[in-house]
Order: structure tokens, then sequence, then C-alpha cells
């Protein structure tokens, strides 16, 4: 199969390059791969389209002004890339305020008062404008919460306080360990009769910045508050207990939950040459929460996935099949953007080939993933020798909170994924740390062109 266009640049280097021993499916895959990583890597475009959206547009939880404000920025920047097409999808999402600052501080006879870092959880319930305060029981991981009964809960407020398994190699293998802790203990404390609940946040460093994110209450329980302490405030508060088990806790936040709005997911597309109606998508999500920049989580992979409908128009390569970016709304609450784009597409019609996510990240990338058969892994490893120069490897693995709705639709769709380095990931998810001068540049174009050149091959060859 021939590459229908190639811009002078790619040509001078299919002349001048030896290309008789690139591993490659054809010679030319390896010179339009170098092409993508030397466009992307002298870029700053990418790079600074994340800088504007993290600094005017920070705290962009789904159903605030900060969201639609982001929705807006990103359809400028495809608007203005001369793409086939740029849309507006219309997603109704949840809406919450976080209210007044959150306080937290330990009450103690023998020790005096002292204040603890923390924030609410996304969606939890208020306190009132009084707060509450009581004693509290401290839980440190999942099999001693097993064994408490309500006659230990009930009137008291929870401190769940599982830290992350320092000798755990994978960072999110160790938040998988602990995520039950925000995502279930507030309610499973409220059915116990807790009157209130802290979670140790989600992070594998120990400092002050406190780390949000969704939890969710069942139909049967009435949500209490729950506000997410920095690590260091759940250790001082763990220490405390261990001298003064008597002492109280007081806390005070003021969150409520909204109407529900209409927000948008944002989607760019160059046309297939050949299979117009046949699609390869790359996504990120773009609200984040309302205490962050997002630039991690998610602002880099949606930058990667404009860069890489960026890097196919600038080299010049007319894709066969139909090649989508698109910006997700509200990942962090109840994916109901990455619902909303399966249930539109199955009925639009055509067909979904292949769908990656870069929701992990923008650090150095490790490896990205292919979910795929064993026949389709076999032919990936005929691609691996195009990534070695990069320090990317292929595996087996893809796919997304975003993207996932697909399967529903389309059986046979590919998952795909970037998998960066994730030693720092956590230390700033869902944090005021997750800032723009956390990205690397490099790091994250080596990103874009790695996944830029995997779409390249999907589309060219198939699985």
């Amino acid at each position: 199969m021939q590459i229908i266009k190639l811009n002078s640049f790619i040509a001078a280097l299919l002349l001048t390059a030896g290309v008789s021993g690139l591993p490659a499916q054809e010679p030319e895959d390896g010179v339009v791969i170098r092409s993508f990583f030397q466009e992307a890597l002298t870029s700053y475009e990418a790079y600074h389209n994340l800088e504007w959206l993290c600094k005017n547009t920070k705290g962009r939880i789904c159903g605030r002004p900060q969201a639609q404000a982001a929705v807006e920025f990103t359809r400028r920047v495809m608007e203005g890339m001369n793409l086939d097409s740029v849309w507006l999808q219309p997603v109704m999402v949840k809406s919450w305020v976080r209210g007044e600052p959150e306080q937290v501080r330990i009450l103690s006879e023998k020790y005096g008062t002292r204040e603890l870092t923390a924030c609410a959880l996304g969606w939890s319930a208020g306190t009132g404008a009084s707060g509450l305060s009581g004693p509290v029981v401290e839980v440190r991981d999942r099999e001693q919460w097993k064994k408490l009964t309500e006659a230990d809960v009930r009137g008291k407020i929870v401190f769940f306080n599982q830290s992350f398994d320092p000798a755990n190699l994978s960072a999110f293998s160790g938040y998988g360990l602990v995520y039950w802790q925000r995502s279930d203990g507030p309610s499973e404390a409220s059915a116990l009769g807790a009157t209130g609940c802290l979670v140790r946040s989600m992070n594998p460093e120990t400092d002050d910045y406190p780390h949000t994110g969704i939890t969710r209450y069942a139909d049967d329980v009435t949500p209490i508050p729950a506000l997410a302490l920095s690590t260091r405030s759940a250790d001082v508060l763990s220490a405390r207990l261990a001298q003064d088990p008597e002492l109280k806790v007081f806390i005070r936040t003021t969150g409520k939950e909204g109407p529900e709005v209409l927000s948008y997911n944002v989607i760019g597309e160059i046309r297939g040459s050949e299979f117009p109606d046949e699609f390869i998508i790359v996504g990120g999500h773009l609200d984040a929460w309302d205490i962050s920049e997002g630039a991690h989580d998610d602002g880099g992979g949606c930058m990667q996935s404009i860069e890489m409908l960026r890097l196919f128009l600038k080299s010049g390569i007319k894709p066969h099949h139909t090649l989508r970016a698109v910006m997700f709304m509200d990942e962090e609450v109840a994916q109901r953007g990455g619902q909303a784009y399966a249930r539109e597409a199955a009925a639009q019609g055509g067909k979904h080939l292949a769908a990656l996510e870069s929701d992990r990240g923008v650090f150095r990338p490790r490896a990205l993933g292919v979910a795929g058969t064993p026949d389709q892994m076999k032919m990936t490893e005929a691609w691996k020798l195009l990534f070695k120069p990069y320090g990317i490897d292929l595996v087996n693995g893809g796919g997304g909170s975003d993207i996932g709705p697909l399967k529903g639709y389309y059986p046979d769709i590919i998952f795909m994924g970037l998998i960066p380095e994730d030693a720092r990931y956590f230390k700033y998810h869902h944090s005021p740390s997750d800032t723009f001068e956390q990205v690397d540049r490099r790091e994250m174009q080596l990103g874009s062109a790695g996944i830029a050149s995997l779409v390249y091959l999907v589309d060219k060859y198939g699985l």
C-alpha cells in the first residue's frame, strides 16, 4: 500500500536515508516515523497550548465555567488547523461546588489544637456552616475495616489511613490497592453510622498537597462529609491518635451538588482518503479537578491527541481511514462524555477500528499498548524495531474509561494506549501540584510522536 502524499522533507529523507536496511514493513515507514519524532521534538505548539489550558482553565471540572472555557479553547485550536471537520458534541453533566475553604483540626485535651491540610472529596456532602466534631476510628487496611461493626463506628469520624505500598513497582497497581478508601469508604462508613470521613490522599509521597477525587454513595445511605487529608496531615493525625485515643476532630466543608448542565465533547478529524466511514480515534479527557490545573490528568493527553492530527497534517500524509482527536468531557465524575460519543458514533453508522486513550500522564513514554489477539500481537512484533530508536516498546494492553463504551457497539475494536513512566504520576494526580510546570516538553512530545506513529501503522496496515 503506497503513501498517498509526502511532504518534501520526508521525500528528501527517503532519497538520502539508507532505506534498504530499515526494519519496517516497507522502507518508508521508518522515515515517516522519524519525521514525526523530529517534528514533535522541535515544536513548541502543543506545549504552549497546554500552558494556556492549564493557566486559563484551572479547575475545569464538569459543570463549571472553566470547563466551558476549555471546550472553547480546544475548539478554536482545532479550527485553526485546517482540519476537515471540527464540532462540539453535547453532553449533559452533573455539577458540584466545593464552597468555602475546608477546615480540619485535631482537638486534644493533652496536646491542644492542630490544623490539618485537607480538601473535600468530589460530590461529598457538606457539614453545614457550623461544622461537626467527633471521636475518630482509624482504619489501616481493608481487612481491618471488614472486621469493624456498627458499634465500633456509629457517631464517629472514620479515618481511612491505608498508604501506598512503597515496595510495589507499579504505581497504578499501588493505586488500585488503596483506591477503595476514597471511592467506597465514605458510603460504607455512612452505612455503619459514621458522621464523617477522612481519607488519606492517594499519594505515594509525603507532602502537604491533599488529593481529591470522586466518592460515590449507595442509594440506600445518607451522604456524609468526606475529606482527603494530605499524606503529611494523615501521618500527624495517626501519631496523635496513638498518643491520645480520646481526641476529637473538627471538620467543616460546604460543598454541595448543583443542577445538571450542558457541556460538550470536542472533536476534530482528518477524513480518510479510502475509508472515510472507518475511524481511528485518539483522545484524552478535558475535565480536571477543581483544585488542579490538570496538566498530567489530563490536559497533556488532550494536547497529545490534537498533536497527532497536527503531525499528520505537517507530514503531508493523507490517512486511508478517518482520524479523530476527541476531547472527552466528564471522565472524572460519571464518564458521560465517553458514553455519549459511543452512542452517537453507533447511531451515525460507520465503523470504529481502533481507539487510543492517553490518560496516564505525559511523562517519558515507556511503551505503547495494543490490546489485540495473539495474531494481532504477532503483527505488532514486526513494528517493534521501528520504535526501538526512541526507547519505546510495543506491549499487549490498552484501553481507558472514555473509549471503553465503544466496545459495546464495536466488539472487534482494537484498544490502544500510551504507557509512560508512572513513578511520579500519583504524586500529582487530583491535586494542586498537577501544574503545567510539572510537564517536560520533550517527554510529552516523545509520547505525541509515538502515538502518531502507532496510528500511522494501524491506518496503513490494519490489525
